[in-house]
Protein backbone atom coordinates (compact mmCIF):
# COMPACT_ATOMS: atom_id res chain seq x y z
CA UNK A 1 0.00 0.00 0.00
CA UNK A 2 1.48 3.47 -0.94
CA UNK A 3 1.77 5.24 2.11
CA UNK A 4 4.00 8.17 0.72
CA UNK A 5 1.15 11.04 1.02
CA UNK A 6 1.11 13.28 -2.05
CA UNK A 7 0.20 16.38 0.60
CA UNK A 8 -1.80 17.96 -2.02
CA UNK A 9 -5.38 18.71 -2.44
CA UNK A 10 -6.17 16.90 -5.44
CA UNK A 11 -4.25 13.78 -3.52
CA UNK A 12 -6.78 14.17 -0.79
CA UNK A 13 -9.59 13.82 -2.79
CA UNK A 14 -8.27 10.75 -4.61
CA UNK A 15 -7.67 9.19 -1.29
CA UNK A 16 -11.46 10.23 0.19
CA UNK A 17 -12.45 8.62 -3.40
CA UNK A 18 -10.93 5.74 -2.55
CA UNK A 19 -11.57 5.06 0.64
CA UNK A 20 -15.15 5.58 0.00
CA UNK A 21 -14.90 2.85 -2.71
CA UNK A 22 -13.21 0.36 -0.50
CA UNK A 23 -12.32 0.29 3.09
CA UNK A 24 -15.07 2.70 4.10
CA UNK A 25 -17.83 -0.10 3.86
CA UNK A 26 -16.62 -2.11 6.59
CA UNK A 27 -14.89 0.91 8.17
CA UNK A 28 -17.22 0.23 11.42
CA UNK A 29 -16.09 -3.53 11.54
CA UNK A 30 -12.00 -2.96 10.39
CA UNK A 31 -11.08 0.12 11.87
CA UNK A 32 -9.15 -0.70 14.76
CA UNK A 33 -7.48 -3.78 13.04
CA UNK A 34 -3.92 -3.24 12.01
CA UNK A 35 -3.10 -5.85 9.11
CA UNK A 36 0.29 -4.20 8.67
CA UNK A 37 1.82 -2.00 5.69
CA UNK A 38 1.59 -4.10 3.11
CA UNK A 39 -1.72 -4.11 3.39
CA UNK A 40 -4.69 -1.37 2.18
CA UNK A 41 -5.76 0.42 5.59
CA UNK A 42 -8.31 -0.17 7.31
CA UNK A 43 -8.99 3.32 8.32
CA UNK A 44 -9.35 6.70 5.87
CA UNK A 45 -5.86 7.44 6.02
CA UNK A 46 -7.04 11.26 5.41
CA UNK A 47 -5.51 12.74 8.41
CA UNK A 48 -2.70 14.46 6.77
CA UNK A 49 -5.14 16.19 4.39
CA UNK A 50 -7.74 16.50 7.41
CA UNK A 51 -5.00 17.93 9.92
CA UNK A 52 -4.11 21.12 6.93
CA UNK A 53 -7.46 21.14 5.85
CA UNK A 54 -6.34 20.34 2.22
CA UNK A 55 -9.82 18.93 2.33
CA UNK A 56 -12.35 19.93 4.75
CA UNK A 57 -14.30 17.77 7.39
CA UNK A 58 -17.44 18.74 5.96
CA UNK A 59 -16.63 17.91 2.73
CA UNK A 60 -15.45 14.48 3.77
CA UNK A 61 -18.50 13.82 5.94
CA UNK A 62 -21.15 15.22 3.16
CA UNK A 63 -19.29 12.29 0.85
CA UNK A 64 -19.50 9.88 3.11
CA UNK A 65 -23.18 10.15 3.79
CA UNK A 66 -23.84 10.64 -0.05
CA UNK A 67 -21.55 7.51 -0.24
CA UNK A 68 -23.39 4.96 2.56
CA UNK A 69 -26.46 7.08 3.69
CA UNK A 70 -28.80 5.70 6.17
CA UNK A 71 -26.80 5.88 9.17
CA UNK A 72 -24.16 3.79 7.35
CA UNK A 73 -21.18 6.20 7.47
CA UNK A 74 -22.09 7.33 11.13
CA UNK A 75 -19.05 6.00 12.61
CA UNK A 76 -16.57 7.40 10.37
CA UNK A 77 -18.32 10.38 10.99
CA UNK A 78 -18.38 10.30 14.49
CA UNK A 79 -14.49 9.43 14.21
CA UNK A 80 -14.21 12.45 12.45
CA UNK A 81 -15.71 14.80 14.76
CA UNK A 82 -13.11 13.52 17.48
CA UNK A 83 -10.67 15.21 15.43
CA UNK A 84 -13.01 18.65 15.67
CA UNK A 85 -13.29 17.76 19.35
CA UNK A 86 -10.09 17.87 20.31
CA UNK A 87 -9.06 20.96 18.59
CA UNK A 88 -12.60 22.70 20.25
CA UNK A 89 -11.43 21.20 24.01
CA UNK A 90 -7.61 22.47 23.70
CA UNK A 91 -8.67 25.71 21.91
CA UNK A 92 -10.83 25.84 25.63
CA UNK A 93 -7.74 24.54 27.89
CA UNK A 94 -5.02 25.82 25.76
CA UNK A 95 -2.90 25.42 28.98
CA UNK A 96 -2.75 21.91 27.91
CA UNK A 97 -0.69 22.07 25.08
CA UNK A 98 1.39 24.50 26.96
CA UNK A 99 2.69 22.46 29.68
CA UNK A 100 2.85 19.55 27.15
CA UNK A 101 5.74 21.74 25.66
CA UNK A 102 7.44 22.57 29.25
CA UNK A 103 7.21 18.69 29.92
CA UNK A 104 8.71 17.69 27.02
CA UNK A 105 11.43 20.38 27.39
CA UNK A 106 11.92 19.08 30.78
CA UNK A 107 11.86 14.96 30.28
CA UNK A 108 14.88 16.28 27.08
CA UNK A 109 17.11 18.00 30.16
CA UNK A 110 16.21 14.89 32.30
CA UNK A 111 17.59 12.85 29.08
CA UNK A 112 20.94 14.53 29.10
CA UNK A 113 21.38 14.18 33.18
CA UNK A 114 19.67 11.02 33.55
CA UNK A 115 21.58 8.08 31.90
CA UNK A 116 18.96 5.17 32.76
CA UNK A 117 16.46 7.02 31.44
CA UNK A 118 18.44 8.25 27.85
CA UNK A 119 19.20 4.67 27.29
CA UNK A 120 14.96 3.62 27.51
CA UNK A 121 14.33 6.58 25.30
CA UNK A 122 16.96 6.12 22.67
CA UNK A 123 16.46 2.23 22.59
CA UNK A 124 12.28 3.03 22.73
CA UNK A 125 12.57 5.33 19.51
CA UNK A 126 15.66 3.12 17.79
CA UNK A 127 12.57 0.44 17.73
CA UNK A 128 15.34 -1.77 20.30
CA UNK A 129 13.05 -2.25 23.56
CA UNK A 130 12.49 -6.11 21.70
CA UNK A 131 8.83 -5.57 22.54
CA UNK A 132 7.32 -7.05 19.86
CA UNK A 133 5.17 -4.69 17.57
CA UNK A 134 6.19 -1.32 19.72
CA UNK A 135 9.58 -1.79 17.94
CA UNK A 136 8.14 -1.81 14.21
CA UNK A 137 5.81 0.62 14.75
CA UNK A 138 9.18 3.47 15.97
CA UNK A 139 10.82 2.35 13.44
CA UNK A 140 7.61 2.44 11.00
CA UNK A 141 6.99 6.17 12.37
CA UNK A 142 10.39 7.31 11.57
CA UNK A 143 10.36 5.78 8.11
CA UNK A 144 7.04 6.90 6.87
CA UNK A 145 5.50 9.35 9.15
CA UNK A 146 2.71 7.18 9.57
CA UNK A 147 0.96 4.31 11.92
CA UNK A 148 -2.79 3.08 12.17
CA UNK A 149 -4.68 4.62 14.86
CA UNK A 150 -4.41 1.72 17.21
CA UNK A 151 -1.01 1.28 16.98
CA UNK A 152 -0.56 5.03 18.35
CA UNK A 153 -2.62 3.64 21.11
CA UNK A 154 -0.74 1.04 21.92
CA UNK A 155 2.33 2.49 21.34
CA UNK A 156 1.65 5.58 24.03
CA UNK A 157 0.42 3.02 26.24
CA UNK A 158 3.58 0.86 26.39
CA UNK A 159 5.37 3.79 26.40
CA UNK A 160 3.81 5.23 29.21
CA UNK A 161 2.85 2.48 31.65
CA UNK A 162 5.84 -0.21 30.85
CA UNK A 163 8.69 1.73 29.40
CA UNK A 164 8.02 4.23 32.20
CA UNK A 165 8.88 6.88 29.88
CA UNK A 166 7.59 10.60 30.08
CA UNK A 167 4.36 10.49 28.32
CA UNK A 168 5.22 14.29 27.06
CA UNK A 169 8.32 13.18 25.62
CA UNK A 170 6.25 10.61 23.85
CA UNK A 171 3.86 13.05 22.67
CA UNK A 172 6.94 14.99 21.19
CA UNK A 173 8.28 12.04 19.26
CA UNK A 174 4.96 11.82 17.48
CA UNK A 175 4.60 15.49 16.82
CA UNK A 176 8.04 15.38 15.06
CA UNK A 177 7.65 12.80 12.61
CA UNK A 178 3.14 12.14 11.78
CA UNK A 179 2.71 13.35 8.89
CA UNK A 180 -0.78 14.51 10.72
CA UNK A 181 1.11 15.67 13.52
CA UNK A 182 -1.49 17.61 15.32
CA UNK A 183 -0.97 19.78 18.58
CA UNK A 184 -4.72 18.82 19.45
CA UNK A 185 -5.49 15.32 18.76
CA UNK A 186 -1.71 14.47 19.33
CA UNK A 187 -1.50 16.15 23.13
CA UNK A 188 -5.16 15.24 24.28
CA UNK A 189 -4.74 11.78 22.65
CA UNK A 190 -1.38 11.37 24.49
CA UNK A 191 -3.14 12.83 27.90
CA UNK A 192 -6.24 10.34 27.20
CA UNK A 193 -3.91 7.34 27.29
CA UNK A 194 -2.22 8.26 30.63
CA UNK A 195 -5.61 8.98 32.31
CA UNK A 196 -5.06 12.49 32.24
CA UNK A 197 -7.44 13.54 29.95
CA UNK A 198 -10.57 11.63 31.47
CA UNK A 199 -8.64 11.67 34.69
CA UNK A 200 -8.29 7.94 36.33
CA UNK A 201 -9.38 6.76 32.91
CA UNK A 202 -6.22 4.91 31.28
CA UNK A 203 -5.97 3.37 28.00
CA UNK A 204 -3.98 0.18 29.12
CA UNK A 205 -2.32 -2.37 26.04
CA UNK A 206 -3.04 -5.80 26.54
CA UNK A 207 -0.92 -8.82 24.46
CA UNK A 208 -4.31 -10.63 23.56
CA UNK A 209 -5.84 -7.03 21.87
CA UNK A 210 -2.71 -6.53 20.20
CA UNK A 211 -2.60 -10.31 18.97
CA UNK A 212 -6.39 -9.94 18.13
CA UNK A 213 -6.01 -6.67 16.56
CA UNK A 214 -3.24 -7.28 14.21
CA UNK A 215 -4.45 -10.72 13.58
CA UNK A 216 -1.53 -12.50 14.83
CA UNK A 217 1.15 -10.68 13.84
CA UNK A 218 2.13 -9.60 17.33
CA UNK A 219 2.36 -11.20 20.68
CA UNK A 220 4.15 -8.93 22.66
CA UNK A 221 5.26 -10.19 26.43
CA UNK A 222 6.12 -8.52 29.52
CA UNK A 223 3.35 -5.50 29.11
CA UNK A 224 2.23 -4.40 32.11
CA UNK A 225 -1.24 -4.86 32.01
CA UNK A 226 -2.51 -3.52 35.55
CA UNK A 227 -1.04 0.12 35.97
CA UNK A 228 -2.16 2.95 37.49
CA UNK A 229 -3.48 6.13 35.68
CA UNK A 230 -1.40 9.15 35.51
CA UNK A 231 -1.89 11.75 37.87
CA UNK A 232 -1.01 15.72 37.73
CA UNK A 233 -1.54 18.48 40.18
CA UNK A 234 -4.11 20.23 38.60
CA UNK A 235 -5.74 20.12 35.70
CA UNK A 236 -5.83 22.57 32.70
CA UNK A 237 -8.42 25.24 33.47
CA UNK A 238 -10.78 25.99 30.76
CA UNK A 239 -10.97 29.40 29.42
CA UNK A 240 -14.54 30.97 27.21
CA UNK A 241 -13.23 30.41 23.61
CA UNK A 242 -12.67 33.86 22.14
CA UNK A 243 -14.90 35.33 19.07
CA UNK A 244 -13.78 35.30 15.74
CA UNK A 245 -13.45 38.42 13.99
CA UNK A 246 -15.22 39.96 10.77
CA UNK A 247 -14.24 40.19 7.50
CA UNK A 248 -13.31 43.44 6.36
CA UNK A 249 -15.50 44.80 3.15
CA UNK A 250 -13.45 45.50 -0.03
CA UNK A 251 -9.80 44.71 -0.80
CA UNK A 252 -7.59 42.92 1.54
CA UNK A 253 -4.66 40.09 1.79
CA UNK A 254 -5.85 36.37 2.66
CA UNK A 255 -3.07 34.92 5.11
CA UNK A 256 -2.80 31.01 4.50
CA UNK A 257 -1.15 28.75 7.30
CA UNK A 258 -0.35 25.22 7.65
CA UNK A 259 -4.10 24.94 9.76
CA UNK A 260 -6.66 25.86 6.87
CA UNK A 261 -4.87 25.35 3.73
CA UNK A 262 -8.37 25.51 1.63
CA UNK A 263 -8.87 29.05 0.79
CA UNK A 264 -11.77 28.75 -1.73
CA UNK A 265 -14.42 27.81 0.91
CA UNK A 266 -13.33 30.15 3.42
CA UNK A 267 -16.14 32.60 4.67
CA UNK A 268 -14.66 35.67 3.54
CA UNK A 269 -17.89 38.01 3.75
CA UNK A 270 -17.40 40.72 1.40
CA UNK A 271 -13.40 40.80 1.51
CA UNK A 272 -12.03 41.02 -1.96
CA UNK A 273 -8.64 38.74 -2.10
CA UNK A 274 -6.05 41.12 -3.73
CA UNK A 275 -2.81 39.37 -2.41
CA UNK A 276 -2.07 35.70 -0.77
CA UNK A 277 0.91 35.04 1.10
CA UNK A 278 1.31 31.58 3.38
CA UNK A 279 3.25 31.12 6.42
CA UNK A 280 4.45 28.09 7.64
CA UNK A 281 5.07 27.29 11.13
CA UNK A 282 6.45 23.64 12.15
CA UNK A 283 6.25 22.13 15.21
CA UNK A 284 9.69 22.08 16.83
CA UNK A 285 11.66 19.76 15.38
CA UNK A 286 9.80 18.68 12.63
CA UNK A 287 11.33 15.60 10.67
CA UNK A 288 12.83 16.48 7.05
CA UNK A 289 9.54 14.35 6.04
CA UNK A 290 7.35 16.87 7.88
CA UNK A 291 8.66 19.78 6.62
CA UNK A 292 8.61 18.60 2.92
CA UNK A 293 5.12 17.59 3.35
CA UNK A 294 4.26 21.13 4.79
CA UNK A 295 6.21 22.65 2.23
CA UNK A 296 4.32 20.74 -0.74
CA UNK A 297 0.63 21.26 0.77
CA UNK A 298 1.48 25.44 1.07
CA UNK A 299 2.77 25.41 -2.74
CA UNK A 300 -0.34 24.00 -3.30
CA UNK A 301 -2.58 25.57 -1.80
CA UNK A 302 -1.05 28.93 -2.75
CA UNK A 303 -1.35 27.93 -6.78
CA UNK A 304 -4.83 27.07 -5.96
CA UNK A 305 -5.33 30.43 -4.33
CA UNK A 306 -4.05 31.67 -6.81
CA UNK A 307 -5.98 31.07 -9.49
CA UNK A 308 -9.44 31.14 -7.45
CA UNK A 309 -8.57 35.09 -6.66
CA UNK A 310 -6.74 36.22 -9.68
CA UNK A 311 -3.96 37.79 -7.50
CA UNK A 312 -0.73 37.23 -6.48
CA UNK A 313 0.55 34.11 -4.35
CA UNK A 314 3.64 33.44 -2.70
CA UNK A 315 5.34 33.30 0.39
CA UNK A 316 5.02 35.77 3.38
CA UNK A 317 8.17 37.90 2.92
CA UNK A 318 8.36 41.75 4.64
CA UNK A 319 5.56 44.22 3.10
CA UNK A 320 4.04 41.18 1.26
CA UNK A 321 0.58 42.97 1.94
CA UNK A 322 1.36 46.29 1.90
CA UNK A 323 -1.45 48.78 3.18
CA UNK A 324 -4.24 45.89 2.93
CA UNK A 325 -5.89 44.52 5.91
CA UNK A 326 -4.94 40.71 6.45
CA UNK A 327 -7.36 38.46 7.16
CA UNK A 328 -6.99 35.02 8.15
CA UNK A 329 -8.43 31.13 9.26
CA UNK A 330 -8.72 30.91 12.76
CA UNK A 331 -5.52 29.02 13.98
CA UNK A 332 -6.02 26.87 16.65
CA UNK A 333 -3.60 25.92 19.28
CA UNK A 334 -0.18 25.51 18.28
CA UNK A 335 2.26 26.53 15.79
CA UNK A 336 0.57 28.76 13.68
CA UNK A 337 -1.35 30.67 15.86
CA UNK A 338 2.10 31.67 17.90
CA UNK A 339 3.49 32.89 15.09
CA UNK A 340 0.46 34.60 12.99
CA UNK A 341 1.11 38.33 13.18
CA UNK A 342 -0.75 41.64 15.43
CA UNK A 343 -3.34 42.55 13.70
CA UNK A 344 -4.85 39.74 11.56
CA UNK A 345 -8.66 39.38 11.38
CA UNK A 346 -9.17 35.86 12.05
CA UNK A 347 -11.95 33.82 10.34
CA UNK A 348 -13.35 30.59 12.14
CA UNK A 349 -15.69 28.27 9.71
CA UNK A 350 -19.04 27.40 10.58
CA UNK A 351 -18.06 23.82 11.43
CA UNK A 352 -15.67 24.77 13.66
CA UNK A 353 -18.45 27.89 15.17
CA UNK A 354 -20.71 24.69 15.92
CA UNK A 355 -18.83 22.72 17.38
CA UNK A 356 -16.32 23.78 19.49
CA UNK A 357 -18.47 25.18 21.85
CA UNK A 358 -20.00 21.65 22.78
CA UNK A 359 -16.34 20.34 23.14
CA UNK A 360 -15.28 21.78 26.36
CA UNK A 361 -15.79 18.70 28.24
CA UNK A 362 -16.12 15.15 27.55
CA UNK A 363 -16.72 13.98 23.93
CA UNK A 364 -20.46 12.85 24.39
CA UNK A 365 -22.24 16.18 24.16
CA UNK A 366 -20.00 17.46 20.93
CA UNK A 367 -21.48 13.61 19.73
CA UNK A 368 -24.83 14.04 20.68
CA UNK A 369 -25.31 17.39 18.84
CA UNK A 370 -23.98 15.86 15.29
CA UNK A 371 -27.08 16.16 13.44
CA UNK A 372 -27.10 19.81 14.49
CA UNK A 373 -23.58 20.94 13.83
CA UNK A 374 -24.10 19.16 10.08
CA UNK A 375 -27.34 20.99 9.71
CA UNK A 376 -25.85 24.40 10.12
CA UNK A 377 -22.92 23.44 7.69
CA UNK A 378 -23.60 23.50 4.39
Amino acid sequence: MDRSFPMTRAAGLDRLTEFLAGAGASYAADRNTDRGAEHAPTTSALSPYLRRRLITEAEVVAAADRAFGDGGAEKFVSEVFWRTYFKGHLETHPSAWTEALALAAAGHERLAAEAGLRRTYETAIAGRTGIAGFDDWARDLVETGWLHNHARMWFASIWIFTLRLPWALGADFFMRHLLDGDPASNTLSWRWVAGLHTRGKHYVARAENIRRYTEGRYDPAGLDEYPDALDEPMPPRERPLSPADTSPSGQAALLLHLDDLHPESLPLGGATVMRVGGLIAHADGASDRVRSADRVAMADALARAGAYFGCPAGPVEAGWAGDLPVLTAWAPVGPSATLLPDGCRRVRRAWDEAAWPRSTRGYSRLRSAIPAVLAGCP
